[in-house]
């Protein structure tokens, strides 16, 4: 096994989703953190397995957007996001359809563009290494062809070979990915990869305005600057925080975090800004 000089050893060089650590990571804080934390974890698991009893399914319930809220074991974050995402009724009520759109006939156009960001999707994860046995490539490939001939409308964007390649990560499941990539862009997030894409313009519109709100020298210094903030955060939004936010954070309901991690995260992005104007 390949080691570091350190004499760290390769796997502990990679995080539980595949992601290789930065040669400056603090193992020592972070090794000191996840003792504590490991309790908390084994709490909330404990609490989905007794709510879960076995079976795999569940009822929306405030107890349960409650469990979601705090965080959902990773164990049972696959069934959780296509239960209440509605990805699994629809999976579930069109057998076949995702391997016959994979079957039919192509764009052309279509399959050269998604060919273009398969190496730029997470290239930092072992798993989407041409080198890997299975590389996660190819089914991220079959995952967007898939959904470009699903919704000819939107086709296929940047930002979605992020989103569907994290699917995969936790899912471990082309179809359960496609359905979920469905989920987010067909019905939950439908005016991002539209066209005119209005939901994301409007999402940055009022991201601006709550800094405005929250850190108005942020505000002042990105006015002052001329800078819109189009340019700094359309790749935020675009791939839903994907490869920007630690991976534990993507696609939690915002009541996960705490006012204290919100107002940490605000505190150290304004020092980090007004540091550069």
């Amino acid at each position: 096994m390949e080691r570091r000089q350190d004499g760290r050893d390769w796997a502990y060089r990679v995080d539980p989703y595949g992601f290789e650590r930065p040669e400056d990571f603090d193992y020592a804080s972070y090794e000191a953190f996840f003792s504590r934390y490991l309790v908390v974890l084994t709490r909330r698991a404990i609490k989905w397995s007794k709510l879960l009893k076995g079976n795999n399914s569940i009822q929306k319930s405030l107890k349960v957007k409650r469990y979601i809220r705090k965080g959902i074991p990773n164990e049972h974050r696959a069934l959780i996001w296509m239960i209440v995402s509605g990805a699994q009724t629809n999976m579930e009520q069109n057998p076949g359809y995702y391997h016959r759109l994979l079957e039919g006939e192509k764009n052309d156009k279509l399959l050269e563009a998604i060919k273009t960001d398969m190496n730029r999707t997470f290239p930092d994860n072992v798993k989407f290494r041409k080198t890997a046995d299975p590389c996660l490539q190819h089914a991220l490939y079959n995952v967007l062809v898939a959904y470009g001939h699903h919704n000819k409308a939107v086709g296929y964007c940047q930002g979605m070979n992020f989103i569907a390649g994290y699917l995969i990560l936790i899912t471990k499941n082309e179809e359960e990915s496609f359905w979920l990539l469905d989920a987010l862009i067909g019905r939950i997030l439908p005016d991002y990869y539209s066209p005119a894409m209005l939901g994301l313009k409007t999402d940055q519109e009022v991201l601006g305005e709550l800094v405005k709100m929250k850190v108005p020298a942020v505000a002042e210094l990105m006015e002052r600057h001329g800078v819109m903030w189009t340019l700094v955060v359309s790749r935020w939004f675009i791939c839903l925080f994907i490869d920007i936010l630690p991976v534990e954070k993507i696609f939690t309901d915002p009541g996960s975090l705490s006012m204290t991690t919100i107002n940490k995260l605000r505190e150290t992005c304004r020092e980090k800004l007004l540091s550069q104007g």
